[in-house]
C-alpha cells in the first residue's frame, strides 16, 4: 500500500492552523514550523512532528506549504538562509498560500525551477470559517503538472480549487477577490448605518436584503458580527491593508485606476491608526465616516 506523501507546513495562524489540521486528519504526515512553537501545539497533539526551521520542515517533504502573514515573511520562509528551497528535495512542490505579490510568486517559482522543484502560489479566500470547515476557495498560479500533483491536497482544505495560469496568477486572482471585498464592505457598513438612521431594525433589514440581489458572503457572515459589536478577527485589518496595497500596485502596473479600492484602503489605514490593526476587517464599521450614525 502506498504511503501518503510527507508534507512540510509553515505557519499556524488563524487560517493555517485549521488548514494544516485537515491534512493531518486526512492521513498525511506533517512536519510543522511556526515562529512560536506554542502556536503549533494543537497540530503536534494531532500527531504532527515539530520542525525547528522552514528548511527543516521542507527536508524530505514531497510538498511544503506556507501560510504566513506578509510578503517579507514569504521571502524569508522560502528564499532566506533557512528557507525551504535550501532543503526541499528535487521533484517536490513548494506551495505558498499567503496573499503575497505576483512578482515574489514568480521569483520563488523561478528559483524552485532552477533547483529541480516546482512552486505554486495558492492564496485563499473564505476566512476563518472557510478554513475551519474546509470550504476555502483556492486560487492557484504555476506549472500545470505541479498543480495536478498538488490538487488532491488542496481539495482537502478547499471546496473550489482553480488554476489561473502561470506563477503569480493565483496572486492576481486573489487581488480581484480583495478588490471586490473592499467595496462590498464599505457598502455593508453604509447600508447598516442608513438602516439605523432611518429607524429600521437592522436585523430585519439583513434578513430581507440578504435573500435578494444584495446578498453576499460579507453580508451573511460579517454584518451580523458588526451588529453584535463582535470584531474578533477572522481576517485582520493589518493583513487586509497589505492585500489592498498589493491590489492597488497591480492595478497601477496594469494602467488601471481603482478609486473604490483606494478609498477603502484609505479608511482601513485610518482603522490601523485607531489601534484596530488586529481586529477583523468588519471593524471598518468603527471608523467609517458613517460610524457617528450608529445608535
Amino acid at each position: 500500500m502506498e504511503h501518503p506523501a510527507r508534507i512540510g507546513w509553515i505557519g499556524t495562524g488563524v487560517m493555517g492552523l485549521s488548514m494544516a489540521a485537515h491534512l493531518i486528519r486526512a492521513g498525511y504526515p506533517l512536519r510543522v514550523h511556526s515562529r512560536t512553537r506554542a502556536r503549533a501545539e494543537p497540530l503536534l497533539a494531532l500527531g504532527a512532528e515539530w520542525a525547528a526551521s522552514p528548511s527543516d520542515a521542507a527536508a524530505d517533504a514531497a510538498f511544503t506549504f506556507s501560510m504566513v502573514s506578509m510578503p517579507a515573511d514569504v521571502e524569508s520562509v522560502h528564499l532566506g538562509g533557512a528557507g525551504t528551497l535550501r532543503t526541499a528535495p528535487r521533484g517536490s512542490v513548494v506551495i505558498d498560500m499567503t496573499t503575497s505579490t505576483p512578482a515574489l510568486a514568480a521569483q520563488i517559482a523561478e528559483r524552485a525551477r532552477a533547483r529541480g522543484m516546482a512552486a505554486l502560489d495558492a492564496p485563499v479566500t473564505g476566512g476563518d470559517v472557510g478554513a475551519r470547515e474546509a470550504r476555502l476557495s483556492i486560487m492557484v498560479g504555476g506549472d500545470e503538472d505541479a498543480f495536478a500533483r498538488a490538487e488532491p491536497l488542496l481539495r482537502v482544505m478547499g471546496k473550489t480549487v482553480i488554476l489561473h495560469g502561470a506563477a503569480g496568477h493565483g496572486q492576481l486572482a486573489k487581488a480581484v477577490n480583495q478588490i471586490l471585498i473592499a467595496s462590498t464592505m464599505v457598502g455593508v457598513v453604509e447600508g447598516l448605518a442608513f438602516a439605523r438612521r432611518s429607524g429600521l431594525d437592522p436585523h430585519k433589514v439583513l434578513e430581507s436584503v440578504g435573500a435578494g440581489a444584495a446578498g453576499s458572503w460579507t453580508l451573511t457572515n460579517l454584518a451580523p458580527r458588526m451588529l453584535r459589536g463582535d470584531f474578533a478577527p477572522g481576517f485582520r485589518i493589518e493583513h487586509f491593508v497589505k492585500d489592498l496595497g498589493i491590489a492597488l500596485e497591480a492595478g497601477e502596473q496594469a494602467g488601471l485606476d481603482l478609486p473604490g479600492t483606494a478609498f477603502a484602503h484609505r479608511i482601513y489605514r485610518t482603522a490601523i491608526d485607531a489601534g484596530l490593526a488586529d481586529r477583523g476587517t468588519h471593524a471598518l464599521a468603527v471608523v467609517h465616516p458613517s460610524a457617528d450614525s450608529r445608535s
